[in-house]
C-alpha cells in the first residue's frame, strides 16, 4: 500500500479486510508502488495473489449444473481492457467458460484483471491451441457455434432454439473482426442490428449485449 493511503479513512475497509484474513499488509513509497503495478492507473494499493487457474476444456464442455453449456470463444482480441470487460460481462451473463488461443491473443494480465473488476477469479478461462481446430470439437460435442459479425444478414434477435442448447458465441478481433477459418468453423453468423449512423460496437460492447441477449432467452 503507497505510504500516502496508509491513514486514509478510504482504504480502511481493506486493512480491516487483510487483517481479518491474516494478509500482511506493507506501507511503501507510491513511486515503489507505481513501479511494481504494471498498470496504467495504480490506485495506492497492490495486492500479490497466486496465478489465476486455467481451466480445462473438457469441463467446459461437459456444462454445469445439468444445463447445456453457454461458452465464449475470441478470435485474436489483443487489447487487454476489452478483454477484462469481455469477461466482466461475460459474468454477468452466467457464461459458463472462455475460450482464450494461446497465440496471437491477449492473456491475463494486470490490465485485464483490473478491467474485469475481479472477473477474473470467477469465470473458468481456458486455453486452447487453435481456435479453428478447437470450434470444430464443439461442434463434434453437439454445441452450436455462433460468431458475431457486424457484416452478417441474420439478426443476433433470431438466433431463436440454438441460445437455449449448447452454445459457443464467437467474438472477432477489434477490427479485422473473425478470421477466415474461424468463420468457416461458425454454424451461424449473426448481427447486432445498428440502427443510426456507426456501423458497429466495440468488441466488449457487443460481447455485453450479445451474452445478455443469450442469457435472456436461456432463462
Amino acid at each position: 500500500m503507497s505510504s500516502d493511503l496508509f491513514d486514509d479513512d478510504a482504504v480502511a475497509d481493506v486493512l480491516e479486510l487483510a487483517k481479518a484474513n491474516r494478509v500482511a499488509v506493507a506501507s511503501v513509497g507510491r513511486a515503489k508502488l507505481e513501479a511494481r503495478a504494471r498498470s496504467e492507473a495504480p490506485q495506492g494499493i497492490i495486492a500479490f495473489a497466486l496465478p489465476v487457474p486455467e481451466a480445462e476444456f473438457e469441463d467446459l464442455i461437459a456444462g454445469r449444473r445439468g444445463r447445456p453449456p453457454f461458452l465464449v470463444a475470441i478470435d485474436g482480441v489483443t487489447d487487454p481492457g476489452n478483454l477484462g470487460a469481455i469477461l466482466r460481462n461475460c459474468d454477468g451473463a452466467g457464461v459458463d467458460g472462455v475460450l482464450l488461443p494461446r497465440h496471437r491473443a491477449v492473456h491475463v494480465t494486470p490490465t485485464v484483471a483490473k478491467a474485469s473488476a475481479g472477473a477474473v477469479e470467477y469465470v473458468p478461462i481456458a486455453l486452447v491451441g487453435g481456435l479453428p481446430g478447437t470450434l470444430a470439437l464443439l461442434k463434434d460435442a453437439g454445441i452450436w457455434v455462433v460468431g458475431l459479425d457486424d457484416a452478417a444478414e441474420c439478426s443476433l434477435f433470431e438466433i431463436g432454439d440454438l441460445a437455449t442448447a449448447g452454445i459457443c458465441l464467437v467474438l472477432g478481433a477489434e477490427g479485422a473482426g473473425l478470421s477466415r477459418l474461424v468463420r468457416e468453423r461458425c454454424d451461424l453468423i449473426v448481427s447486432i442490428p445498428m440502427l443510426g449512423r456507426i456501423s458497429s460496437l466495440n468488441v466488449s460492447a457487443a460481447a455485453a449485449l450479445a451474452t445478455y441477449e443469450i442469457a435472456r432467452q436461456r432463462a
